[in-house]
């Protein structure tokens, strides 16, 4: 996938084309070939709100003090693919110039450049885009903007089917931000979310993440969760580190609430297990990258041969 995904204007246009069909196979991309291909596939994913820029945030928790921040933690974390929620298409400029090794797909919420973005960081060297598409958390999700279950302001997904150039298999990734305010809107919000899924290839696994403001107790993580849809993968992980934290600091509570405020989740489903996961409490001089933690988690893909 060319680097001019990045282009507002491009961009605009790929979503007038992809969004003529909601499932997967509305938009074109390249065929993987089957020779050579490997049975495992690991995968370092991570998600993250990094905090849409807002000028009422006192220092030191600005974006532009954040910036060098994010870019030493995703560093040091190194993930291949990052799931991000929040971001303005300036902060999304500024990424790329700070992490120039990974592009993005994504999409404002408002349509074009407008709004908050979903967007999906990828490494560009070990990964290629196949197919991507967006669609609106509300009864027309095919509409831009559209909200119809008691949400202030627009909730969207956006999703890619990857190819891992290393091995030669396949693997979708689809990143959200559920709704702050509405359980009504989060429940149905995870529902069109099974419904959608369910339409991918069957043979693929598939990575979930996004900040579904809700905690694991609720029924939005049940109706993902319940009957084999998805796991946790915060639950399934052979190890987990920091799990007494929960993942909404609000730029000064190290505790990110308590585990009982874990509302940033990595999903799976499929063939797929998880190594270890981490809730990243790092930070520089009382220096929050964020007013969320991310959460970042050592994957393993299995494929049949």
């Amino acid at each position: 996938m060319e680097k001019v995904l990045k282009r507002p204007f491009l961009v605009v246009i790929g979503a007038l084309v992809l969004l003529s069909g909601l499932f997967p196979g509305a938009s074109t991309g390249f065929a993987a070939e089957n020779k050579d291909q490997s049975t495992v596939v690991d995968v370092t994913a991570m998600t993250f709100n990094l905090r849409y820029e807002n000028s009422s945030d006192p220092s030191p928790h600005t974006w532009d003090e954040r910036v060098p921040t994010i870019k030493k933690m995703i560093n040091m974390k190194n993930p291949d693919i990052i799931g991000t929620q929040e971001v303005l298409y300036t902060q999304l400029q500024d990424l790329e110039n700070t992490l120039p090794e990974y592009n993005w797909i994504g999409l404002g919420r408002e349509g074009g450049n407008r709004g908050e973005y979903s967007a999906s960081f990828y490494k560009e060297k070990d990964y290629t885009v196949l197919e991507y598409d967006h669609f609106w958390l509300s009864d027309t999700p095919q509409v831009i903007g559209s909200k119809t279950w008691g949400n202030n302001i627009p909730r969207m997904v956006t999703w890619a089917k990857f190819l891992d150039k290393k091995s030669n298999q396949q693997f979708y990734f689809v990143n959200t931000h559920f709704d702050h305010q509405s359980a009504n809107a989060r429940e149905k919000s995870a529902e069109l979310m099974l419904q959608v899924t369910k339409e991918f290839d069957p043979e693929l696994p598939v990575i979930l993440t996004g900040d579904f403001n809700t905690a694991p107790d609720t029924l939005p993580h049940q109706i993902l969760t319940n009957d084999g849809a998805f796991d946790d993968l915060w639950g399934t992980a052979e190890t987990r580190i920091n799990e007494h934290l929960g993942t909404f600091n609000g730029f000064h509570d190290a505790t990110g609430g308590g585990p009982d405020r874990r509302i940033d989740w990595i999903l799976g489903k499929g063939n797929l297990t998880t190594n270890e996961i981490e809730i990243v409490n790092y930070q520089k001089n009382g220096q929050f990258p964020s007013d969320h933690f991310p959460v970042i988690a050592d994957i393993t893909l299995t494929y049949d041969k």
